[in-house]
């Protein structure tokens, strides 16, 4: 699924073109997503001037003077750029259109959604989907010493622990298993066995990797396009473990093996990385 570095990637696209710009219509092909896209969303943004475009998590916020539109890319979503007058592919289900922009949220699965956060409800980090999140991997306050403070006491497993997101966000699938390997750490190790010198590793194998994806401007798993509508290139240049499944590690030619935490796949190298 698009994570953190595939969702700054759109961001900083879209961040290009939309501030400053009215959105002439919000149009909802299909509200059926994770969460229905609210009946009435056109006219809350119809006409409204984009302030800003962030992001929290693997949220995108949209803000105008009224309020914030929340987008998630689900599984296998993309927020792209297309010509003003390019058709609409299977699977295009929510368009923006500007005076001399169009973009298209694509999402096949359907399981991301565009919700709307109204400003007189207070700020939109408040909102339930980003109130519990972690911080951000390149907050100045993820150190060593809150990773490993904030990892006591959990017997989960540090892989499963990265997804949950309440410790840092934006870490999901394919970034943990990098990442952990940079580390040289199991992905199945308890997380509160993490030492202060193992959180000093991970926690800047975590930025590393994310930085790297970033660059390289994403992975080009599923149908993952930024807003330019470009595939990332992070496999081909970075990956170590994630989809080498018995292929040889390039640090000691061990074959990667593959295990299954909560129903995701976890690829990590068993030498060079030992409970």
């Amino acid at each position: 699924m698009p994570e953190l570095p595939e969702v700054e990637t759109t961001r900083r696209g879209i961040a290009t073109i939309m501030p400053g710009q009215v959105l002439k219509h919000l149009i909802v092909h299909e509200p059926r997503m994770r969460w229905p896209v609210p009946p009435d969303i056109s006219q809350k943004v119809d006409s409204q001037i984009v302030q800003s475009c962030e992001r929290r998590g693997k949220y995108l916020l949209i803000n105008f003077a009224t309020g914030t539109l929340i987008v998630h890319l689900g599984m296998s979503g993309s927020l792209r750029r297309v010509a003003m007058d390019e058709d609409r592919r299977k699977h295009d289900h929510i368009e923006w259109v500007f005076e001399h922009a169009r973009f298209l949220l694509h999402d096949p699965r359907r399981f991301g959604a565009v919700l709307w956060h109204e400003a007189s409800e207070g700020p939109v980090l408040a909102h339930p989907l980003l109130a519990k999140l972690g911080l951000e991997p390149f907050d100045p306050l993820f150190t060593p010493a809150w990773l490993h403070r904030h990892v006591q006491g959990k017997s989960a497993a540090i892989k499963q622990v990265l997804l949950a997101g309440q410790i840092v966000v934006g870490v999901g699938n394919i970034y943990a298993s990098e990442a952990l390997f940079r580390a040289r750490i199991h992905p199945e190790m308890a997380a509160g066995k993490l030492s202060l010198k193992r959180s000093a590793l991970l926690c800047a194998a975590i930025t590393e990797t994310l930085n790297d994806a970033l660059v390289s401007g994403g992975s080009t798993l599923r149908d993952y396009v930024n807003a330019s509508g470009q595939a990332g290139a992070y496999f081909e240049i970075h990956a170590a473990v994630y989809d080498r499944e018995k292929q040889a590690c390039r640090t000691c030619t061990t074959p990667i093996r593959k295990i299954v935490q909560g129903q995701r796949a976890t690829y990590f190298c068993p030498k060079c990385q030992r409970k």
